[in-house]
This record gives C-alpha cells, sequence and structure tokens, in this order.
C-alpha cells in the first residue's frame, strides 16, 4: 500500500478528536471530517452516533439506526452529549471562530454564512475546528466577529471545550496556562517555520513538536476502499 497522503492524515487527525467519547453524537462539517468521523466509528470509537444531517441515525454504510427528530437534537447539543467538528473562516490564539462576515459586522466587505449555531455549539457541546488550507487570513490575531465562543470568553460555560484545530499543516489544542492555541503536531513534511509564517499570532509551540499520528494499513485500507473510495479527500486538501 502507497505511503499516506496529507490528506489522509488530516482524516486520522480528525478522526482522533472522538477518540473514546462514547455514545455521543459527532456532527462532522467538511469531507475530511466526515470521513474522519466514520473512520472512528469503525474503530477506536465503535459507539459514537452518526447522522444523515437531518433526521436519523445512520450506521456507517448508511443503514438507519434510529430517529433523530429535532427536540431530540437539541437535547443531546444542549447537553454536552454532541461533538460537532465546524469550519472557521477566522479562528484568533484563545478559539474564537468567525463565520460570519469579513470587516465590520455594520458593514462587511464581505458576508459569509452568518452566525448559524456557532454560539449554541460552543457553549453546550465539545466543539473542534477544520481548516482546509491554514493561512493567516484565517489563523488571526483578532476575529471581526464572535460566533464560535473561545476560552477567554465561554466564562466557564459547563460544556464548553475546544478539543482541537486540525489543518492541512498540523494539529492545534489549547492545552496551555492561559488557554491560548498551541502546536501540538506537525503534518509529515510540514516545518515550526512555515506553521508559524502561516499563522498572524504568536503559537505557543513546545520545546519538541511530534509529528501526527501516521494511519495504519488497516485505516488507510478503510479510507481509501470503504469510506472514500472516490478521492473527495483529495479535493479538499491536495498532495
Amino acid at each position: 500500500m502507497s505511503a499516506a497522503t496529507r490528506a489522509e492524515y488530516c482524516v486520522v487527525a480528525c478522526a482522533e478528536a472522538w477518540r473514546g467519547a462514547g455514545e455521543i453524537l459527532a456532527s462532522p462539517m467538511g469531507v475530511i471530517p466526515s470521513v474522519g468521523a466514520r473512520l472512528a466509528r469503525r474503530t477506536f470509537s465503535p459507539e459514537l452516533l452518526l447522522t444523515d444531517g437531518e433526521a436519523l441515525l445512520v450506521g456507517v454504510d448508511g443503514t438507519v439506526e434510529g430517529w433523530l427528530p429535532y427536540r431530540l437534537h437539541l437535547e443531546l447539543v444542549t447537553g454536552g452529549r454532541r461533538h460537532v467538528m465546524m469550519g472557521a473562516s477566522q479562528i484568533d490564539r484563545y478559539g474564537n471562530q468567525n463565520i460570519s462576515c469579513i470587516g465590520d459586522w455594520a458593514k462587511p466587505v464581505r458576508q459569509l454564512l452568518g452566525v448559524r449555531g456557532a454560539p449554541v455549539n460552543t457553549l453546550n457541546n465539545p466543539t473542534s475546528y477544520w481548516v482546509p488550507r491554514h493561512s493567516r487570513r484565517v489563523f488571526v490575531e483578532k476575529v471581526d466577529m464572535v460566533c464560535g465562543v473561545g476560552y477567554d470568553r465561554a466564562g466557564g460555560a459547563r460544556h464548553h471545550r475546544i478539543p482541537r484545530v486540525v489543518s492541512d499543516l498540523g494539529v492545534f489544542d489549547f492545552a496551555t496556562p492561559d488557554r491560548s492555541m498551541r502546536l501540538a503536531s506537525l503534518h509529515p513534511g510540514v516545518s515550526v517555520e512555515q506553521v508559524r509564517e502561516a499563522t498572524a499570532f504568536e503559537l505557543v509551540v513546545p520545546p519538541e513538536v511530534p509529528y501526527t499520528r501516521e494511519p495504519t494499513a488497516a485505516e488507510l485500507r478503510l479510507i481509501r476502499e470503504v469510506i472514500d473510495p472516490d478521492g473527495a479527500r483529495a479535493r479538499e486538501v491536495a498532495g
């Protein structure tokens, strides 16, 4: 089997967000997080709940396993029994996320998705982030509008937690005294200097930064032959 691609390292890094999660709802947004959630369900997190995004709980092959009306969905969301992996148009050192607009919200330069469910997600259940193109335009000193709530604004919310941020360059967490973003691992072929150059704020960088865990042969087979045989992951992260 050929060596893992950058996209496949990203899949595994996203899957690790749900390791040992138990019976909670996984809500991945994006191709690579979706492949990662299904990989986690098939391997080290068999109790993970997957949804079709509407009203059903589904198995890894799409088989219907249960009904998830909006009322029950909100019970999972507000009770901490969901782990969503969202995108971020901007994210800052404390994990504040913006998907609403670029520039002053009263007269934005660019209108984006809108705030949507980001505040409820981030204050009521664990929220990780996926960024397919790591750049200074995304990893900013200060977000233009707070949609997802970071550690400096959460005010001790019971279920607020940002387990990880995964980008095409590496994995990041907030395991620091002031809960500022830390470089947790580098994807193979990426340097610390490259990550620093692509980040508009000062990251916490440990003296030694490990590489992101390599996919096992069994995981690669599942990704390539079972979960994403059409290779959609490579359209989100090339190389």
